[in-house]
């Protein structure tokens, strides 16, 4: 009887790597599994008696266990880990065999892997995978990018444990080389926008009105509702719910107020500058992680700094509505500007990503997840080569309506002392997209003064760039 062989091996079997294996079993795949740096193998395999896994204990049982072509997904820390797995199975792999990391890694790195494991014969592939433990466990949003040959071998699987919506799977090739991580450390951007963004209209919320985590809880379900129905939303509507165990007082009020971070919102915006694309949403939300983190500075400063002291008399219900609306026209503009640097690097690297498709494939599993992707899908099938989601007829009319909300929010935020980094952000962008003239000609001016840098005249663009004696003109 022949020795049972493997679909698909997972090397690293930690949280995420584990329920991606259990997932992909379940849909009816044998998978090898592998953990080199300690042994989670023999619990894992007696956790799962009886179901189609092997259990591999070295590297060259894993590789032994697998069909060829060989399907293997690398569920290992980004960085050196992922150059140390494949040193160590390249020698023992075939041609044709292909290497698929599933971590979170720089665009850059899966581009460099990339071109020296195809040169060498085999295949490599980025894949993103969001979703966290549950999504893995139960059907993440997958961005694969790499060679379109060898994604015929490894589409039948991701399709398979991807989250499903009514748009199909939650998967699609993103394009070559280094294209799925980029878009996947994009969405990650966008994440870290949306998380801002929610955590700003919260701030507003308890401080101006002076609201509890019972009436946030409320008024977050509530939003859940409409256009604002997102993961996200949901999640912080539940998260007001809890108490906790030690005090009874809700527990989100026994945080501390320092965010972390792991790194892929600050490539989005080292990449961002880079490629010369705007993204203010997402940078302030990197801003206001970065200014949790100085906490004791900000203890001793509200001992020292004062500002104004809250004020609000007007209609409570219609400021609930407002914020609503601020919430959603500043998320708008996060996904815009993330789309952007997206479609800037596809253009880049020749990767002819189609923004429509990532829009879909964000639908479920995801963080991001959220009703707001279904209009943005929307938006691209009506216009495949949109410019920019603020020009999207159905877009520009939503924000146009509510935009005076929009402002009032921010106006009430600033006259109160309450900091909206994001939503002045998402604002401002908006208003400088939709302004002909921004005040830029004095800034060439003061460049070509200072350094002959030169400046493009608005009367003769004929002559391209020119240079004036300031110094001559201003005696």
């Amino acid at each position: 009887m022949a020795e049972m062989k493997a679909d698909i091996g997972i090397l690293g079997i930690a949280v995420m790597g584990e329920n991606l294996a259990m997932n992909i079993e379940d849909h009816g795949f044998t998978v090898a599994v592998c953990n080199l740096r300690s042994d989670r193998v023999t619990p894992f395999m007696k956790r799962n008696e009886g179901k189609k896994f092997i259990g591999a204990h070295t590297a060259q049982e894993f590789v032994n266990s697998l069909k060829s072509p060989r399907r293997i997904m690398l569920m290992v820390k980004a960085g050196d880990p992922v150059d140390d797995a494949i040193k160590l199975l390249k020698p023992m792999l075939s041609k044709g065999d292909i290497i698929i990391d599933g971590g979170n890694s720089w665009f850059k790195d899966t581009q460099r892997r990339e071109a020296e494991l195809t040169k060498e014969g085999f295949f490599f592939f980025g894949a993103g995978v969001s979703g966290g433990e549950e999504g893995a466990r139960f059907g993440p949003s997958i961005m694969p990018g790499g060679s379109a040959e060898a994604y015929a071998f490894v589409k039948p699987i991701f399709e398979a444990i991807s989250a499903k919506t009514n748009s199909g799977p939650c998967v699609t090739h993103c394009g070559p080389d280094g294209a799925g991580h980029f878009v996947k450390m994009v969405h990650n951007g966008i994440e870290y926008g949306d998380m801002q963004l929610i955590a700003e209209a919260y701030d507003i919320l308890r401080k101006v009105l002076g609201l509890n985590a019972k009436e946030l809880a409320d008024i977050f379900t509530e939003w859940n509702k409409g256009i604002l129905d997102s993961f996200l939303i949901e999640l912080t509507s539940k998260v007001f719910t809890v108490k906790d165990d030690e005090t009874g007082k809700p527990l989100v009020d026994m945080i501390l107020d320092k965010a972390g971070q792991k790194g892929t919102g600050q490539w989005t915006a080292q990449i961002a500058l880079e490629l010369g694309i705007q993204i203010p949403t997402i940078a302030a939300a990197l801003e206001g992680r970065g200014m949790s983190s100085i906490k004791d500075e900000r203890v001793m400063a509200s001992k020292h700094i004062s500002g104004p002291k809250v004020a609000f008399n007007e209609d409570k219900k219609q400021f609930i509505d407002a914020v609503r609306d601020a919430l959603y026209d500043s998320k708008v503009c996060s996904y815009t500007q993330g789309m952007r640097l997206i479609k800037a690097a596809s253009d880049m690297y020749k990767w002819n990503v189609d923004l429509g498709a990532m829009a879909r494939i964000w639908k479920g599993g995801c963080i991001i997840r959220a009703k707001l992707l279904d209009e943005i899908m929307k938006a691209y099938e009506r216009k495949g080569d949109l410019q920019s989601l603020l020009l999207d007829e159905s877009f520009k009319k939503q924000i146009e309506s509510t935009q005076a909300n929009w402002r009032k929010v921010i106006s009430v935020a600033v006259s109160n002392g309450i900091p909206t980094p994001a939503f002045s952000a998402s604002l401002a962008y908006f208003d400088a997209y939709r302004t002909a003239n921004l005040p830029q000609n004095l800034t060439q001016a003061q460049r070509d003064f200072f350094g002959a840098h030169t400046y493009e005249r608005v009367d003769h663009p004929e002559r391209g760039f020119v240079h004036t004696d300031w110094l001559s003109k201003t005696k």
